[in-house]
C-alpha cells in the first residue's frame, strides 16, 4: 500500500509512480528503486537510470513509471541537505541506495550549517507572507542582499521556497481531513485551482491524485 509521511525537514513516499510531466521541486529529491532501477529524464531529455537518483532543487525532470519507488524530499534548510548540495541537475547516486529513514530524520531535524543563518531565518518566516523589505529587515539584510543570498545558496528565489512551504502545509491539511478547497485556503492559496497549478508545477501531481495516499497517515514520522 502506498504510504506518505511528513517529517521535520523532509517527507517520504513509498509506492508506485506513473510517468509524470516535467516539474521542479524546491527541495532535494532522492529516488530509490526498491527493485531494479529508477529512471528519470532531465531537462535535455537524457534518461538517467540507477538504483538511486538525486535531483537538485529547481532542476526540471520527470520520473518514469515504476511499480515501487522510495522517495525522500529533503528541505534545503536542514542539515541533511548539506550532504547533497554538490549535486546539480539529476545525478546517479547508487551509494544512496541503502539510505535509511533514521539517517535522514536525525539530520533533517537540525538546521543547515552551510547556509547563512540570516537566510535560514528568512526561510522560516517566508510563510508569513511578509513583503520582501519587511522580511529582509527582520533578518538584518537589505532586500537586494537577501535575494542574492537565496539565489547563491538555494539556487532559487524565496518566492519558490514560499510556494513549496505552502504545498507542505496543504499536504498536512489534506492528511488531517480537510477538503481540497479548505486545504488550499489553509495553506495560503487563492483557491483550489491555484493549489492545483502549483502542485503540478512543483511536483508533477495534482491534489486529487495524492489525496488517497495522504489520508489516514501518521501526523509525524517518529
Amino acid at each position: 500500500m502506498p504510504r506518505f509521511v511528513i517529517g521535520d525537514g523532509y517527507a517520504r513516499y513509498r509506492g508506485p509512480v506513473t510517468d509524470s510531466p516535467a516539474h521542479r521541486h524546491a527541495a532535494f529529491q532522492i529516488a530509490i528503486a526498491v527493485r531494479d532501477e529508477v529512471a528519470m529524464l532531465d531537462a535535455a531529455g537524457t534518461c538517467h537510470r540507477a538504483t538511486a537518483l538525486v535531483v537538485a532543487p529547481m532542476a526540471p525532470h520527470r520520473i518514469l513509471a515504476a511499480d515501487d519507488v522510495l522517495t525522500y524530499f529533503v528541505e534545503p534548510r536542514c542539515a541533511f541537505a548539506d550532504r547533497l548540495r554538490a549535486h546539480r541537475g539529476v545525478i546517479e547516486a547508487d551509494e544512496l541506495h541503502g539510505l535509511r529513514e533514521d539517517e535522514i530524520r536525525s539530520a533533517a531535524a537540525r538546521t543547515s550549517g552551510a547556509l547563512d543563518p540570516r537566510l535560514v531565518a528568512a526561510m522560516d518566516d517566508a510563510f508569513a507572507e511578509l513583503p520582501m523589505p519587511e522580511l529582509a529587515a527582520r533578518v538584518g539584510l537589505s532586500p537586494q542582499r537577501l535575494r542574492a543570498l537565496a539565489r547563491q545558496q538555494l539556487g532559487m528565489p524565496l518566492a519558490r521556497w514560499r510556494a513549496w512551504s505552502r504545498l507542505r502545509r496543504a499536504a498536512e491539511a489534506l492528511r488531517d481531513g480537510q477538503s481540497l478547497a479548505d486545504a488550499a485556503v489553509t495553506a495560503g492559496f487563492a483557491d483550489q485551482a491555484h493549489l492545483t497549478r502549483w502542485m503540478r508545477e512543483m511536483m508533477g501531481l495534482t491534489p486529487s491524485s495524492v489525496l488517497p495516499v495522504l489520508r489516514d497517515q501518521p501526523r509525524r514520522a517518529v
